[in-house]
């Protein structure tokens, strides 16, 4: 028996009754539990697999970013970040209901899943997935070189090579601070994952909108409905690939393998000046269906309102402040912009657009019914290139297949589970894509942009099928 196992039995209900185990009053507690549909859950709740709990006064482990999603359905996102938990973890939480409208497209404990944790928990065991010596090392070099160049920015006169050099650096913290951080893997300690993932709110972007709409990505990578990276750069570029004649295709995105470094560019400049920080709702989040109403949101505003604040004055207003107005240091600006955008947007492109991705990886639980795997979905929607040296510089988001698996293990790890990751993937006939180039992967994801573009996939069948 589990510590404390009967402590955990003991249970309040949303009318304050204490229920102890009798099945008489256990009956009458389920009995007085609310029914809710999902649009109806409170801004403080959160359903998981059809049942509902109340967040108040709930202290999670993990920090205060679980309210986040207050609001929501969060089923995969939990079975997600926390691949060692069974149904005994959440009888610490506030059970207050039931949702009568919950339905899954995602089968979890499937033979693949089972067998991939298991073989992968024997390389890095439970406790130990955090960042290691050699993450936090390579972590706080770059943000040495950052605050550096952040220093020389606001103190001397900028040129277009300190530019170029400030917006590599910002785009490293982006790839190899805050991501890990804020998937809370650099460290089992919540406050040094808050304290580095405000990294992002440092390059121009905000830690709220950030997961709110990376962790609905994760959880529903290229879902033709919910995925909210699917649909991020439209109407400029189409990931998704919509059948011929649909009201988002027009003539140009025939030719947007060629032009879609320029609206990548552009990343930068929608980030710092995107009016979402003042209300902290992700536009794509919200777009997909996911509510942000929590308190932890509107408590969060203001420390969003007031990091930006600084990032504008620090990066936009100093040049103008030391050396006066001229359009050599707007130019500046704009350069250090379009070089963060570029390293970080062209990187993120690859992951899950090239030649043979899944492109719906529920498209069979539509059509029949019957839940499709989880992990499995992860794998065939991602892909992987390079090994160790090209970690170093993305900070293991070359992993990708890896880190959709198991996005809270530091990518300090990936290097070391790939090659078991590969091998149970053939064994179960699992689709494994592995570049051993990063050119080889640009090349796949150009030629599927091209493919996206123009409607030519259509031609072989259904390209949701996940079946080309």
């Amino acid at each position: 028996m589990a510590p404390d196992a009967d402590k955990l039995r003991h249970r309040h209900n949303s009318t304050g009754a204490t229920v102890v185990g009798q099945s008489n009053e256990a009956t009458q507690a389920v009995q007085q539990e609310r029914l809710s549909t999902l649009d109806g859950l409170k801004p403080n709740e959160v359903a998981i697999d059809g049942i509902i709990y109340d967040l108040k006064g709930f202290v999670h482990p993990g920090g205060e970013s679980i309210h986040i999603f207050g609001g929501n359905d969060v089923t995969v996102s939990y079975k997600m970040i926390h691949p060692y938990h069974t149904s005994k973890h959440l009888e610490k939480m506030n059970r207050v209901g039931k949702v009568i409208d919950y339905t899954s497209e995602y089968e979890f404990d499937t033979p693949f899943e089972r067998e991939i944790k298991s073989e992968v928990f024997k390389i890095v065991r439970r406790g130990r997935e955090f960042g290691t010596l050699g993450w936090f090392s390579r972590a706080f070099f770059y943000i040495g070189i950052f605050a550096f160049m952040q220093y020389l920015w606001v103190t001397s006169p900028t040129t277009y090579t300190m530019a170029i050099m400030y917006g590599i650096t910002q785009a490293f913290i982006g790839l190899n601070v805050q991501h890990d951080a804020n998937h809370g893997a650099a460290s089992k300690n919540a406050w040094v994952n808050d304290l580095l993932g405000f990294g992002v709110d440092f390059i121009g972007s905000s830690k709220w909108l950030w997961m709110e709409q990376h962790w609905t990505h994760h959880s529903y990578t290229n879902h033709k409905h919910k995925d909210p990276d699917s649909f991020g750069a439209e109407p400029f570029i189409l990931f998704n690939d919509y059948e011929p004649g649909h009201e988002k295709r027009t003539f140009f995105h025939r030719f947007q393998a060629f032009y879609y470094v320029l609206p990548l560019a552009g990343y930068w400049l929608s980030s710092v000046f995107n009016p979402e920080v003042f209300d902290l709702r992700q536009g794509g989040a919200k777009n997909v269906g996911m509510k942000m109403d929590s308190d932890y949101i509107v408590n969060s505003r203001k420390y969003a309102i007031a990091t930006r604040i600084l990032y504008i004055f620090t990066n936009c207003a100093m040049p103008f402040i030391n050396q006066g107005f001229s359009w050599n240091i707007v130019g500046h600006i704009l350069i250090m912009g379009v070089t963060s955008s570029l390293m970080l947007a062209i990187l993120f492109a690859l992951s899950h657009n090239f030649e043979e991705a899944d492109r719906d990886p529920t498209y069979q639980a539509r059509k029949t019914g019957e839940p499709v795997c989880w992990f499995k979905a992860q794998v065939e929607t991602s892909s992987t290139y390079g090994g160790f040296i090209s970690g170093c510089f993305t900070g293991g988001l070359n992993f990708q297949v890896e880190h959709h698996l198991f996005p809270r293990m530091s990518s300090a790890w990936y290097p070391f589970i790939a090659p078991k990751v590969r091998e149970i993937c053939k064994k179960h006939g699992v689709k494994y894509a592995y570049y051993p180039w990063i050119h080889q992967n640009l090349i796949s994801t150009i030629k599927y942009l091209h493919q996206s573009g123009n409607g030519s996939n259509w031609l072989h069948g259904n390209p949701y099928t996940g079946e080309l």
